[in-house]
């Protein structure tokens, strides 16, 4: 098997590995938001969906957030030794 070759797996193997991403200690907490709330962060920041953040469609734990769609934002939770916990958003994209 050469290094471009893709192994297959089957899906039993897809959500152990979704599960494990998402477990990782170094792995902030990703929360999709609703349209209220999507609605509430573009009108605090005084900012459109385009002057967000990004994050990719293809990011691993993005394609663990279940129904997450192009234009979504993803709300991501950090800890902080400053703040104790620092939020971000990122909206999602198609790259």
């Amino acid at each position: 098997m050469t290094a471009t070759e893709k192994i297959p797996i089957n899906n039993e193997e897809q959500r152990d590995l979704k599960k494990s991403v998402n477990e990782h200690f170094l792995v902030p907490k990703h929360r999709l938001l609703t349209n209220d709330e999507k609605g509430q962060v573009l009108e605090k920041f005084k900012v459109k969906l385009k002057q967000l953040p990004k994050i990719s469609i293809k990011d691993p734990v993005v394609k663990t957030i279940i129904d997450a769609k192009i234009g979504d934002i993803v709300e991501i939770t950090r800890n902080s030794v400053t703040a104790g916990e620092a939020i971000y958003y990122r909206v999602i994209i198609n790259e």
